[in-house]
């Protein structure tokens, strides 16, 4: 049984945030990846478009995202979804951490606006 524990899963670093798998393929799961990302307070995330949709609930402080230009703040327990192709940006402008849990599909990669591809290891 795929059961994964909080203590046991590995975290990833990235851009002033950190990425921490719960769900993914090495961990038992066929089709979709959820993973808990921190947020550093006062972080400006970095644009970059998703090739496949991605979905965002805060968990606990805010956040700003900023889907295709146009921009939302969130709050603990609010959600946002990010259409597949678009470029998109999260925001910590706050003194505090923001906790987000995200859900991707497997294979969910992304591209910098230099083009530079990403396949982020929380997913694989």
């Amino acid at each position: 049984m795929p059961v994964i524990h909080a203590t046991d899963a590995e975290s990833h670093e990235m851009h002033g945030s950190r990425f921490t798998p719960l769900i993914r393929p090495s961990m038992g799961s066929s089709e979709l990846c959820l993973w808990r990302l921190e947020i550093a307070p006062g972080t400006e995330g970095v644009a970059h478009r998703i090739h496949r949709e991605e979905a965002f609930v805060v968990l606990s402080g805010g956040i700003t995202i900023t889907i295709e230009g146009k921009s939302a703040q969130l709050s603990a327990g609010d959600a946002a979804v990010a259409p597949a192709e678009s470029v998109i940006r999260l925001d910590n402008p706050a003194a505090v951490a923001a906790e987000v849990l995200v859900n991707a599909p497997v294979g969910f990669t992304g591209e910098l606006l230099d083009g530079t591809v990403v396949n982020p290891p929380w997913v694989n």
